[in-house]
């Protein structure tokens, strides 16, 4: 496969970090950017448009799409309590406007399906899931009409998800272009460990439901957070599966920071992205 043919990679960081990583982003005609600042609830509640302002001066000429990580301690989407539901909506629309302020095309939010939730609730069509699927329909239904004004789209991020099952029904409910799924590779290969499937084979069933990727690797104990490589993730079976997704996914270097050069370096090196 020629250089001109693979993927193009992107990366997360927070706004300060923008001016060292900038060479990087204009490459190949502009990657694809995270901004993650929009998880911390200091910035959501403080006055977050001089920081904007400044984000907006670094990227100066950035072609590539922007997309921020939405908020999300603490925020179940599919709670059963309306007034918790009510506030996960303020915190989601508020994220929302920071992002339309940056310019931004998508946010990550999590998964609703957590491993440590209603034990009596197996995400399945015969015990829970329509209950969910409803909740979480009435946390977005502000929230949704919102993001498709500004021109975002929610992609809702595999946490502990034990299969795709119930995450890819969430996103197929609300028959909409701005809600898409996110797959994180390494959440998918630490649940690998219990039974579920590997992360190619949630991009195969995923197909073109699938808007984006953050890309990081584990020893499957823990969330490391490692470039790609240094733990036990079959990276050219993802890409290969990759190769079938038309949709462009956003592909997404979530790595520590100071890591992140050498992360996309090792997947250049590999010959399965550039």
């Amino acid at each position: 496969m020629s250089s001109n043919t693979l993927p193009v990679l992107g990366m997360a960081l927070p706004l300060e970090l923008l001016p060292t990583y900038r060479t990087w982003l204009l490459e190949q005609g502009g990657r694809d950017l995270e901004i993650q600042d929009a998880t911390r609830p200091e910035v959501l509640d403080g006055d977050w448009q001089p920081l904007v302002a400044r984000a907006r001066e670094a990227l100066d000429g950035f072609t590539g799409r922007i997309g921020i990580h939405g908020p999300y301690d603490g925020l179940w989407m599919a709670s059963s309590d309306p007034f918790v539901r009510r506030m996960i909506a303020e915190r989601y629309k508020r994220a929302l406007e920071f992002a339309a302020e940056l310019g931004a095309t998508h946010m990550v939010i999590h998964s609703p399906f957590l491993f440590f939730g209603h034990p009596q609730m197996a995400h399945a069509p015969s015990n829970g899931l329509q209950r969910e699927l409803e909740f979480v329909h009435d946390t977005l239904e502000t929230v949704l009409p919102l993001a498709r004004n500004l021109g975002l789209t929610l992609v809702i991020e595999n946490i502990r998800d034990t299969n795709p099952n119930a995450l890819l029904a969430l996103v197929r409910s609300f028959n909409s272009e701005h809600v898409r799924l996110s797959l994180d590779v390494g959440h998918a290969y630490l649940m690998q460990q219990i039974g579920g499937p590997s992360p190619d084979q949630w991009v195969q069933e995923a197909g073109n439901l699938l808007g984006h990727l953050h890309l990081q690797d584990n020893d499957g104990l823990l969330d490391r957070h490692w470039p790609p490589g240094e733990g036990r993730l079959h990276w050219r079976a993802l890409f290969q599966a990759l190769s079938k997704v038309e949709s462009r996914p956003r592909l997404i270097l979530e790595v520590r920071h100071e890591r992140l050069a050498q992360a996309a370096s090792w997947l250049v090196e590999q010959g399965l992205a550039v």
